[in-house]
Formats: structure tokens, sequence, C-alpha cells
């Protein structure tokens, strides 16, 4: 066990990485729709990474955390039932469980990528609001990445073309969020903050290159 503790940011980047290439052969050797159902899992198993090592052990992060899952799954909502903020589109099946037409896990992945830009940028020499608007364009690239898989995938579809406001909003969101955690001065874990950011962009980027 104490082991474990003492190697508990390299176990977990490990897993990360082994889930993700492992979808990426798989998927490129015909196996999609097996691997593609067993995101609701991989995403699970990334968050439950992240709240153990990031680690989400206080009151302040796990209360904003849950502020960004709200924030996340409203404005989804939002945009789900009325095509507002992002534009019209609807969640396919291979999120997971969905309440009132958002998977739960989408909120997750609001406030999860949230937490690890943050992280990312944290020892940056800038201003405070420079790395704000980063760490918020971090996030706004690994949406068009996934965007660009996402209807493939069976994960969410626009009507037609995706619009410019949805990376607007995607933005502005970003940004309030990364303000609100510069304001509190969250703290975690760089190293699986990098991880976990940059395999989902080498997973998502790669299908982008190659079509399955």
């Amino acid at each position: 066990m104490t082991l474990i503790k003492q190697h508990k940011t390299t176990i977990a980047v490990g897993i990360i990485w082994l889930f993700h290439i492992s979808g990426i052969i798989g998927i490129t050797l015909g196996f999609k729709d097996w691997f593609l159902t067993k995101t609701p899992l991989n995403l699970s198993i990334c968050l439950l990474l992240f709240v153990l090592v990031f680690p989400i052990n206080t009151l302040k992060k796990a209360g904003l955390f849950v502020s960004f899952f709200a924030m996340g799954m409203f404005a989804e909502w939002l945009g789900v039932e009325y095509g507002l903020l992002f534009g019209n589109y609807s969640y396919g099946e291979n999120f997971g469980p969905k309440l009132d037409g958002v998977p739960w896990l989408i909120g997750c992945f609001w406030a999860l990528l949230a937490c690890i830009t943050s992280a990312m940028v944290s020892n940056f020499q800038i201003p405070l609001w420079v790395k704000g608007v980063f760490a918020a364009s971090l996030m706004v690239i690994l949406d068009f990445f996934m965007e660009q898989n996402a209807p493939n995938f069976d994960f969410w579809e626009f009507e037609g073309h995706v619009p410019l406001q949805n990376y607007v909003t995607w933005f502005v969101l970003a940004l309030l969020m990364q303000l609100l955690l510069l304001t509190f001065r969250l703290e975690g874990n760089r190293t699986i903050s990098f991880h976990l950011y940059f395999a989902q962009l080498i997973f998502f980027g790669y299908f982008v290159l190659v079509t399955v």
C-alpha cells in the first residue's frame, strides 16, 4: 500500500495512456463499436484517477468542481433543449446515461478539463489574466478536436456544421471557470493534468487524421 501511495501518479499516468493507446489501436483495427461503447467506462476511470491524484481533497476543490459540473450541465442543457449558446445539437449513445438529454459525464468533463488546464499553466511566469486566457484556449483546442470526431463516434452531432458560436461559447465559459480557479488559487498535480490532457488530445487528433 505504501508503494502504491509513493507511485500513485506514475501508476495513474500508466493507466491513462494504456486506455487511450488501447482505444487508438482497437478502433484502428476495426473494433470501433466495441471500444466506443466503453467510452463511459474510460471517462469514469479517468475521472476517478483525477479525483484521487489531482486530488479533489478539500472543500474548496470539491466546491469548485461541483460548481463547474453544474455550469457545464446547465449550459449543455440549454443547448440540447433550446439550441442556445452552442447551436442546435443532440447527444448520441456513447457518452453514457443522460439527464434530460445531457450526459452526466459531460458535466464531469467540463469540470475536469477546467481544473487540469488551470494546473497546466499554474507555474507559467505570466500575468494571471494571460494564464486564464491560455488555459481557456487549451480547453477550446481540445473541444475542437473532439468536435471533428463526435458524430462518427456517436458522442453528439450538430444540425449541419459546427457553428462558430459553439467555440465562442466554449471560450467564454472556459474563461469564466479559469478566472474562478485563479481567484481561489486552486492547486493540483501538474503531472496528472498534463497527461490527462495530452492523452485525450492525441487520441482525438489521431482520428482527425485517420478516418475509421
